[in-house]
């Protein structure tokens, strides 16, 4: 007969694992966490069609990068707008409006490919309208999130939404893919207004959210309003330049096609399995997240993530110094199969390490900042999503082009390593951030 003993080992392994205490706890958070899973997937599957699409109608890569161009505009504009959105209305409205319009540009998407239509600015402008409002659903489901949850399963909630954009990051791709190759563009289209259904579930299942505090009316001073709480909140300003730090000087996905082509080998495909290799970190991190719970000193937890964020990233630029000189100068005959196996260990582990970062960010977000500031706090979150990795692909760029391939990697990872170390011996307001007692 087993004893209580012989039970110990079992929970504390099931321990290491994600926390879905927040699926049981509130059934609005599975429905919502469910539906947007769904959704995800599917916007995953349109960002890499549109790409493919443009690329086959112009077959120019620069024609390609107006996608992501177009769009950073109105994203940010609607980081701001649907902040304020998300502080002024009920919350379930704001998102329902929004998930429609987002539910209408996919459709309507997927129609002009059925209808053949060849010249390229409708599809800019309705993934320029799709991405908004995206954003603007993701701030106010954001906001939504400690209305339904305790503060204490906040982190577990942040890490099953790390999962699902791991998964969503993994799988669409790879989807889009198989689809535009084997039934066309429409029908790949088409998919993503079908999973995007998903996104429906969980907003209709929440009760009305109005914002604590007196009604704001919605305008400028809404969002400098917003501003001035930054200003004198220094531990939510905090998450904001620890995100920036990282994706200014670590984002070297730049460089991807060139070490494909001239370091590593094996091209697309190479370059395909690098892009991977940081969602699956992602992902694997969120399956193992379960520790991440009990931390109380989050301030310091983004911190050292963020630190093992810039190892990782320059890792990756040290296995792209050795491989060029052992290979030399020019494209490998072949791919350098152990080269490829480092640089996917490292950006793994950049994944890995972002997600984790993101999980105590978001959570700091969640908690510290008040309901009626919280949703244009979340705004601004997805500003600096959408704006800090493309200001470091034009830094990446810099560099390689300057230097080397193994410039942005090796140099940035080594900054932000050295940045944060100092930060962790200098920002000890930050430092000192306990879950336990949330502060601005």
């Amino acid at each position: 007969m087993p004893h209580d003993d012989d039970h110990v080992p079992r929970r504390r392994a099931r321990s290491v694992f994600v926390d879905i205490t927040p699926l049981r706890e509130s059934p609005a958070f599975a429905k919502l966490w469910t539906g947007t899973a769904v959704a995800q997937i599917g916007a995953q599957v349109t960002i890499v069609a549109v790409g493919l699409h443009v690329y086959a109608l112009t077959e120019s890569t620069l024609a390609v990068s107006f996608v992501a161009l177009w769009a950073l505009g109105p994203m940010i504009l609607a980081g701001f707008v649907g902040g304020a959105l998300a502080d002024t209305y009920d919350r379930r409205r704001v998102a329902l409006v929004t998930a429609i319009v987002a539910w209408v540009s996919i459709s309507v998407m997927a129609t002009i490919a059925f209808l053949d239509v060849s010249v390229t600015w409708p599809y800019y402008a309705l993934a320029a309208v799709n991405a908004a409002a995206a954003t603007i659903l993701g701030a106010t489901r954001g906001a939504i999130l400690p209305r339904l949850l305790s503060p204490q399963l906040l982190p577990a909630a942040a890490a099953l939404s790390g999962i699902t954009m791991g998964l969503a990051i993994t799988v669409g791709p790879a989807v889009a893919g198989v689809l535009v190759a084997s039934v066309g563009f429409p029908w790949t289209y088409l998919l993503d207004a079908v999973l995007f259904t998903g996104a429906f579930l969980g907003i209709l299942s929440l009760p009305t959210l109005t914002p604590d505090g007196p009604r704001r009316a919605l305008g400028l001073d809404s969002v400098l309003e917003s501003l001035r709480f930054l200003r004198h909140a220094p531990n939510v300003r905090a998450t904001f330049v620890w995100d920036l730090i990282a994706m200014i000087l670590g984002s070297p996905r730049v460089v991807f096609p060139a070490a494909g082509a001239l370091v590593l080998g094996g091209g697309p495909i190479t370059v395909g399995i690098l892009t991977a290799a940081f969602a699956v970190g992602a992902l694997l991190s969120g399956l193992f997240s379960g520790p991440l719970g009990a931390v109380r000193l989050q301030g310091r937890a983004v911190t050292l993530a963020v630190a093992a964020f810039g190892a990782c990233t320059a890792l990756f630029g040290v296995v792209l110094l050795g491989t060029g000189l052992i290979v030399g100068p020019g494209a490998p005959g072949e791919p350098v199969v152990p080269a490829i196996v480092l640089a996917c260990i490292a950006l793994a582990g950049t994944g890995a390490a972002d997600n984790v970062s993101a999980v105590f960010r978001t959570t700091i977000l969640q908690t510290a900042a008040p309901d009626d500031v919280r949703g244009r706090m979340q705004g601004l979150f997805y500003v600096v999503v959408a704006g800090g990795p493309r200001i470091g692909d034009l830094v990446a760029g810099g560099l390689a082009t300057l230097i080397a391939l193994w410039a942005p990697p090796l140099i940035g990872g080594i900054l932000i390593l050295g940045i944060m170390l100092v930060l962790v011996r200098t920002a000890r307001g930050f430092m000192r951030y306990d879950a336990h007692a949330p502060t601005p």
